[in-house]
């Protein structure tokens, strides 16, 4: 599926996902989170891809959901309307960047509200620009948030903090993102590109298949009780020793050496 709104292209080992829209400071809206959705479910069956960045064209990351393309204002959307489609858009948009078995960076500068802010705190990694802003702009519309915000902030920041963007709509900097432990890291605006790509590449270099599984380790140890969680371990364990890059990563602690991972 594709999408003149999202730039889909393969570096080598990287899928780099860019959101074309900075008129609307990249709002998404149904089609263009379709082809997001289709980029990922590709990407997660590509053995060739390593890595992926997500970022925005010009000088926003992401504003969110584009709620005008939802109604021309002449014909109200059927009651229901938003239930029907959150499942198959952004909702399942936001759960592939979670489950995707291999590592997501979103690359932020500029606005990154709503969905966007899900988008990135949903990644693996964010690295933002200190002048980034985040924000919930929910409330102060008058409706509640949607695609996992009041999921995945608690878990991040803690209940206290997700109170102050969701109830409160506070604004974070890129800086005290990053402080809050809300992303992963702060640079200045000049060196975002640099270090996101430092990032993106160890990454992509790394042994594929074992960061898969340890994300879903992580994800989904959240909603497992212990026995449960310990049995994923062996599992994911018993995978990833039978990898290529487990044996090379064996004969590199031999050998006193890199190790040169594959993906495999």
């Amino acid at each position: 599926m594709s999408d003149p709104a999202l730039d889909a292209r393969r570096d080598g080992a990287i899928l780099r996902l860019t959101l074309d829209r900075p008129a609307r400071r990249n709002a998404l809206d149904d089609e263009t989170t379709a082809a997001l959705i289709a980029e990922l479910e590709a990407a997660n069956q590509d053995d060739a891809v390593r890595a992926i960045t997500l970022t925005g064209a010009g000088s926003d990351f992401c504003s969110g959901f584009d709620l005008g393309t939802r109604s021309d204002g002449a014909t109200r959307p059927r009651v229901g309307s938003l239930q029907r489609r959150l499942p198959i858009l952004a909702h399942r948009l936001v759960s592939l960047v979670c489950s995707i078995q291999v590592p997501v960076v979103a690359v932020v500068r500029g606005w990154c509200a709503g969905l966007g802010l899900h988008l990135a705190v949903a990644a693996d990694f964010c690295v933002a620009a200190r002048d980034a802003r985040f924000w919930e702009p929910f409330t102060a519309r008058g409706f509640t948030p949607d695609s996992g915000g009041t999921w995945l902030l608690p878990r991040r920041i803690g209940l206290t903090r997700a109170n102050e963007l969701l109830l409160l709509g506070r604004q974070l900097s890129g800086t005290e993102a990053a402080a809050w432990g809300l992303i992963h890291e702060a640079v200045d605006p000049d060196d975002l590109d640099a270090r996101a790509g430092a990032l993106v590449g160890q990454l992509a270099a790394g042994p594929t298949v074992a960061l898969g599984l340890t994300k879903w380790l992580v994800h989904t140890g959240a909603t497992v009780d212990l026995d449960r969680h310990l049995a994923n371990e062996a599992l994911a364990l018993e995978l990833s020793s039978r990898t290529s890059d487990f044996r090379e990563g064996l004969a590199a602690l031999r050998e006193r050496r890199d190790a040169h991972f594959e993906g495999r």
